[in-house]
């Protein structure tokens, strides 16, 4: 017997809210694998003068794609309340505790994606570990793994190999029993219990961004160092160190980093991070940066 929407709607939610156990953030997802919330400020008019700053759901409605994500069951039953016609779950990377990075290998560009990241392991030489495997319905699979929570991930379509997409900060995973207009999402065989395997280190590089050339700058740290402490500052709870990762990593880059370490830390620890913490994450930037912190 065909499942209906209204049924598809209920067996997302009990997945959504088993994936939540296990610590990990959903939100509804329409059959066409979008968020099935709409903004709630697609209507309002653009403003006339300076830079808006995008709200990631400061104002307390739904809609928010990624940023709605939770691992609170009142708060995703809620979220899939306001959404009836959700068919499935998407599932936030980039957030505690697994900080969750996907490997999407794809099978619409043509290319054998599993072969590529095959080639790439033994080139590079790091192993594949045994994870949990999404099988999708276009025959691709994605790959959870789980990365330091002091390294930010971005999201990127075929720049590590033709047909390998990577979900990093910002980006979701459509959760397996998700019903889209193609078909559902399943796990492996064998790997549901599975917990996300840690990323290999070389692997981990290879998804990070090259570092930006290095422009030495006057001692000053000037506009551009207040920036970057003001992006800080604006962090809530979620966003804290990834934001602060960011900031320091490009404090390094133009050559403001050593200056901007105690701004950058007492702006990290009015958000709510620990002095240990903060100074933790910006000596991992340095690091990442080819500095020494």
């Amino acid at each position: 017997m065909a499942t209906t929407d209204r049924q598809a709607s209920t067996l997302a939610l009990a997945h959504a809210l088993s994936a939540a156990e296990r610590g990990l953030a959903v939100i509804p997802l329409s059959r066409t694998k979008l968020p099935a919330l709409r903004s709630p400020h697609r209507d309002e008019p653009a403003p006339r003068t300076g830079r808006s700053t995008p709200c990631h759901g400061e104002c307390g409605r739904f809609g928010h794609g990624v940023h709605d994500a939770s691992t609170d069951p009142a708060r995703i039953r809620s979220l899939f309340a306001a959404a009836p016609g959700a068919t499935g779950y998407g599932i936030a990377c980039g957030l505690p505790p697994h900080h969750l990075i996907g490997v999407d290998l794809d099978t619409k560009t043509g290319t054998d994606s599993s072969a590529a990241l095959r080639e790439l392991a033994l080139r590079h030489l790091f192993t594949i570990p045994a994870t949990v495997t999404v099988l999708t319905p276009s025959g691709g699979r994605h790959l959870w793994l789980s990365g330091p929570p002091d390294v930010v991930v971005p999201n990127s379509a075929s720049r590590l190999a033709p047909g390998i997409d990577i979900r990093g900060v910002g980006g979701y995973l459509v959760g397996p029993g998700s019903r889209t207009d193609h078909g559902t999402y399943t796990t492996a065989p064998g790997t549901a219990r599975l917990s996300p395997a840690a990323c290999p280190p070389t692997l981990l590089r290879l998804l990070l961004p090259p570092p930006r050339a290095h422009h030495p700058a006057p001692p000053s740290t000037g506009g551009h160092g207040q920036g970057l402490v003001q992006f800080v500052l604006a962090a809530h709870e979620g966003q804290r160190n990834t934001r602060l990762f960011w900031a320091a990593c490009r404090a390094y880059e133009d050559g403001i980093g050593p200056a901007l370490v105690d701004p950058l830390t007492d702006a990290a620890r009015t958000t709510g991070l620990s002095e240990r913490e903060a100074r933790a994450t910006i000596a991992s930037a340095a690091r990442m940066t080819g500095h020494h912190p």
